[in-house]
């Protein structure tokens, strides 16, 4: 746009432009709240990943798809109908936010494919998301192996209280045995008799004369 001034010459005025907002920051916590588990692999949803990086989906999507022999089944997988269902009821954000209106099913990327799709990109903001990004994913596999390692042990007490337990019935049926059984008879001792014992003793038949003369 060109103006003039009555004393001096023409005037260039720029037009004033706007400029987006940069993305807000974000912590490895964050990310790791958008990272699912999805057929035993953990991944993040394509919107969140180009959120992270600064970008709309459609041109994260568009540097992915003129780019897919870099991205393998291991970095890379669409989802199908039902785990796109299952993962809306389970996640508010995905009804009201961003994929609410998708015309398409989403791609999710493992922690290889989130590191590959930041060298796509080459920008600065993707460059230094993507190491939070593998932070995030880090950490969760710290927690399930710290997760694991927990249940280990729990089972293992599990084990060790049961044999007590088993210990313990064995010891308790043990007594009530020994207290419902009647005692044995003493035995008779062999040897030496006490002379009290000859005095207890009943008489024995008495012996006739004439027996003793026969």
């Amino acid at each position: 746009m060109i103006s003039r001034s009555a004393n001096k010459g023409p005037c260039f005025i720029m037009p004033v432009m706007t400029i987006p907002p940069a993305p807000a920051p974000l912590s490895i916590g964050d990310i790791a709240q958008r990272i699912h588990l999805i057929r035993g692999q953990r991944v993040v949803l394509d919107t969140d990943l180009a959120a992270f990086y600064g970008e709309t989906t459609k041109r994260f999507n568009q540097q992915v798809n003129r780019n897919r022999d870099r991205f393998p089944e291991d970095f890379m997988f669409q989802l199908n109908e039902e785990e796109f269902a299952a993962l809306r009821l389970q996640f508010a954000t995905l009804k009201t936010g961003r994929g609410q209106h998708r015309k398409y099913l989403p791609h999710v990327f493992t922690e290889h494919g989130a590191i590959m799709a930041a060298t796509l990109l080459n920008s600065p903001r993707a460059s230094e998301l993507s190491v939070y990004v593998v932070r995030a994913f880090v950490e969760l596999r710290g927690m399930l192996a710290s997760n694991r390692e927990l249940a280990g042990k729990v089972h293992a007490l599990e084990r060790k209280v049961s044999v007590h337990e088993r210990n313990i019935a064995e010891l308790v049926d043990s007594m009530a045995n020994l207290l419902t059984t009647p005692p044995a008879p003493p035995k008779r001792p062999i040897g030496f008799v006490h002379p009290q014992e000859k005095t207890d003793k009943p008489a024995g038949k008495p012996v006739s004369k004439a027996s003793k003369k026969t």
